[in-house]
């Protein structure tokens, strides 16, 4: 699929923000838990190749305590904001003329009898910017106490928005008997807020970029505990489905937005194992609400207290994000520091970059829209995995309405007890993680001793693992459970292999992703997101047919089966994936180079004589096709 304009100049962006990286033979490469350089589901170019090189002598002669120049690794820290601001939607309209809608219309008169003024300095030279690698206003700079509470109040956030997707399913067969619907009806209300997950990401995610990470999360709580509410006050079954939906819209935002929050607090070091605790609240989330939805559902309670537990944890989470939540996206940080400065200096021409930004209707569609499908339907391997991917979330949604056929139709158990065999699959996601956690030192060594470039099929071997997993898991869901003969211990350890794979394909396959396609890794997520949620919302309305119609023990196989077809993908991309992405026209390739040199005292020395040459083009820029070369933008 060819590039369009706006996909080059995604990866211009990246060159013209942070060309020290870019340049030194140090950082050719992006490494590959670096996610603040791929938070954008849009990047764009702001403004020619002289333009960009005239930046980077700039850039390179910052003075700050420390000689930047002769450490890229720390420079980046401090052109965070710049790749950022050049991946957020609307900036590209700010070329050259900072005005997104060119007038063929005469200037107006200014008026008064006022002529034009003359005109100004340079912009750039009012711009602001973090003073060096140490500046304490980046959130990476955060003490650590400051980042371990920030975390924790987020992942408890995260945890909230996925807990609100699956309590309501102990609550379908009350729904259903109230309004006299079929119970396929009332998991609705499941299926219309997962189908929140797949569209609230479209909004949250580029509000993020253009206003900062805190004001979404706090809007997104704010709509979810407020909807809860509404569903638990609902007269009627529509209404039910509405909120349900709205719920799931406002809740969707934490999951979008928190793993940026992350990639701006932590660095390489601690990024990889802070991301993945964050994705651990985010499936551990869904499997811990059956059983307390199922004892308040059976209780005088009734299952309207589901939702009105939800609204108490999110208001919670609410209070807790707007009272102690910290800003910790760059440009939105720079843009308080130019506001303070503005009013204590009196100059009002000093603004970051970020206030330069004007929203474009038709560029917020094309990015946040037009590129994930493209990705989607265009690549092979975001294709395949957002297959693979969709098949196995739908399936986590699938067994809320398969575990209580199981343990309430075969073993007897009440749904709150039912509810409680779901920790065998918490457990198995545990192991998965803690095993991921493990890894992490053999990956960084394999990515030290190849000069810090990525090579994406390292992931794979877990995601093989975890396919083999859960597909042996399903199988032994269904044959251990099916008759009741066999204790019913057995079947709910089959959760422990299940969970593993789950947890396994998803942490390990989303950074293959994002290894693969780095600049354009949001926007491969983002449609495999769109994929997988409606996945989610759609495997639950046909799991009561097909588990009665064709028996526990034979729906399992068939659902096993279809896991174990789906096992080779991750195989062929573990032995094909580098001659696919050669392929591919958003795929970066890297050219081989040596280990950077080193002076007297260890430092590197690569980045004085790569800035600023006219012609120099790093070799991730994408390519067009039916270029030979790997260097046009």
């Amino acid at each position: 699929m060819p590039l369009t304009e706006a996909d080059r100049e995604i990866a211009a962006a990246e060159i013209d923000a942070s060309p020290m990286e870019f340049a030194g033979q140090e950082s050719l490469a992006r490494r590959s838990d670096e996610v603040e350089r791929v938070m954008s589901t849009s990047s764009v170019s702001t403004s020619s190749s002289e333009e960009r090189q005239r930046r980077a002598r700039r850039m390179s002669g910052v003075s700050t305590q420390h000689d930047l120049e002769r450490h890229p690794t720390e420079l980046s820290r401090i052109q965070t904001q710049r790749s950022q601001h050049s991946g957020t939607v609307g900036r590209s309209g700010t070329r050259n003329t900072r005005t997104s809608r060119r007038s063929e219309k005469p200037l107006p008169p200014f008026g008064a009898g006022k002529p034009y003024p003359p005109q100004l300095p340079d912009p750039d030279e009012y711009v602001v910017e973090f003073d060096g690698p140490d500046d304490p206003l980046h959130a990476m700079n955060w003490p650590f106490k400051k980042k371990f509470w920030s975390a924790a109040m987020l992942g408890y956030t995260s945890l909230v928005a996925a807990f609100g997707s699956s309590i309501f399913s102990s609550a379908t067969t009350s729904i259903a008997k109230i309004y006299h619907v079929n119970q396929t009806v009332g998991i609705l209300g499941v299926s219309f807020y997962v189908l929140g997950f797949a569209f609230g990401p479209t909004l949250w995610a580029p509000l993020s970029e253009l206003k900062g990470r805190k004001l979404p999360i706090v809007i997104g709580m704010f709509g979810m505990a407020i909807f809860s509410i509404a569903t638990a006050t609902a007269k009627d079954l529509q209404t039910i489905l509405i909120t349900r939906f709205f719920g799931g819209f406002f809740g969707a935002c934490p999951l979008a937005v928190v793993a940026a929050v992350f990639s701006d607090m932590f660095d390489n070091r601690t990024r990889g194992i802070a991301i993945t605790l964050f994705s651990m609240t985010v499936f551990t989330g869904p499997m811990m609400a059956p059983f307390i939805g199922g004892f308040i559902s059976t209780s005088y309670l009734g299952w309207r207290w589901t939702e009105y537990i939800v609204s108490f944890m999110a208001f919670l989470a609410f209070g807790l994000d707007l009272l102690f939540m910290h800003e910790t996206y760059p440009p939105q940080i720079l843009v308080k520091k130019a506001s303070e400065l503005r009013r204590r200096t009196l100059n009002w021409g000093i603004h970051a970059k970020q206030e330069e930004i004007e929203i474009d209707f038709k560029e917020l569609v094309s990015k946040n829209f037009s590129r994930p499908l493209r990705l989607l339907f265009g690549e092979p391997i975001v294709a395949l995995l957002s297959i693979y991917m969709a098949f196995i979330y739908g399936i986590l949604y699938l067994f809320l309405t398969a575990y209580p056929i199981v343990f309430q139709g075969v073993y007897h158990m009440t749904p709150g007890v039912s509810g409680l065999t779901f920790f065998g699959m918490i457990t198995g996601q545990i192991l998965a993680g803690v095993t991921i956690l493990l890894q992490q030192p053999w990956y960084m060594r394999k990515l030290n001793a190849n000069n810090g470039i990525p090579i994406p099929e390292w992931r794979l071997p877990s995601v093989i693992a975890g396919g083999v997993a859960f597909s042996a898991g399903l199988f032994w869901f269904g044959w251990s459970g099916y008759s009741g003969k066999v204790h019913w211990i057995v079947p709910t350890l089959s959760g422990i292999l299940s969970g593993f794979g789950l947890a396994s394909i998803f942490l390990q396959a989303l950074n293959y992703l994002v290894d693969s396609y780095l600049m354009f890794a949001a926007s491969a997520i983002a449609g495999n997101t769109f994929l997988r949620s409606l996945a989610g919302a759609g495997f639950p309305l046909f799991s009561t047919y097909m588990f009665k119609g064709m028996g526990i023990q034979w729906a399992s196989t068939l659902l096993g089966c279809v896991a174990a077809a789906l096992v080779p993908i991750p195989i062929i991309f573990l032995y094909y994936g580098h001659r696919i992405r050669a392929k591919s026209a958003y795929a970066p390739t890297f050219a081989p180079r040596a280990p950077a040199a080193e002076d007297e005292s260890g430092d590197e020395t690569n980045s004085e004589h790569a800035v600023g040459e006219k012609d120099h083009q790093p070799s991730s820029v994408p390519r067009k096709d039916g270029d030979a070369a790997t260097n046009s933008v």
